[in-house]
């Protein structure tokens, strides 16, 4: 690991980390290529900007929930890998993509690149859970959205966001019609949160944030985590 890094497990412990990609609790399936430790690692300017985020959540009474952090490129080859594999109905599917096909939609759609702002190592995948409250295993939870159409995502005691975690769907965009306006308020509290600490959020996904003034902003690293 460069030194410009920190493993977040003892540079910010403050925060739950919740590495799906370490884990089979992803959209494969399986631990990732390139993540060798249930861990997430970032550079160290992104975690000190995302030190402040969390003293400001504690403030309100949140904890920070990460989910992923750098991202090795082998980790997005394996990505691309899967995504062009036989396209069968996942076992995951339904919890993750259930409105896309595999090889078809999650190319077209942006979801599955050839490069992520990850692989740079200012990027990170988080939400909010409230003070007091414990993460627990993922479970699928059934939600309706505001236009009447029933889906099934996957609950593990962090607020509500409306979706969860790399619930691939228009339901992610950040400022989607199709959630309610409690889950619009809390998309927007933790949207405010980032930005007030030099993050940027993108459209399709609420919880993916990139430091503005990142360390990297052209290197794609793929040293494993670990």
């Amino acid at each position: 690991m460069p030194p410009e890094f920190v493993d977040l497990k003892e540079a910010l412990p403050q925060a739950i980390l919740a590495p799906r990609y370490a884990t089979h609790h992803n959209f494969v399936g399986s631990p990732l290529n390139g993540y060798l430790k249930e861990t997430v690692i970032l550079t160290q300017k992104a975690t000190n900007a995302l030190a402040a985020v969390a003293h400001d959540a504690a403030q309100d009474g949140f904890r920070l929930v990460i989910y992923d952090g750098y991202r090795p490129q082998k980790t997005i080859d394996h990505f691309l890998q899967w995504a062009k594999a036989t396209d069968q109905k996942s076992a995951s599917q339904e919890w993750y993509f259930p409105r896309l096909s595999k090889r078809g939609d999650l190319f077209k759609n942006g979801y599955i690149a050839r490069h992520s702002s990850h692989s740079r190592g200012s990027t990170v995948d988080l939400t909010l859970i409230k003070n007091g409250q414990k993460l627990h295993t993922p479970l699928p939870k059934k939600i309706i959205l505001t236009d009447g159409t029933e889906l099934t995502i996957l609950d593990d005691g962090t607020i509500d966001m409306g979706t969860s975690f790399d619930f691939m769907d228009k339901a992610s965009n950040t400022d989607s019609p199709l959630i309610t306006q409690a889950q619009k308020k809390n998309r927007r509290y933790l949207r405010s949160l980032m930005e007030r600490h030099g993050f940027c959020g993108i459209s399709k996904e609420w919880w993916h944030f990139t430091l503005i003034n990142e360390p990297f902003p052209t290197t794609i690293f793929n040293f494993p985590v670990k």
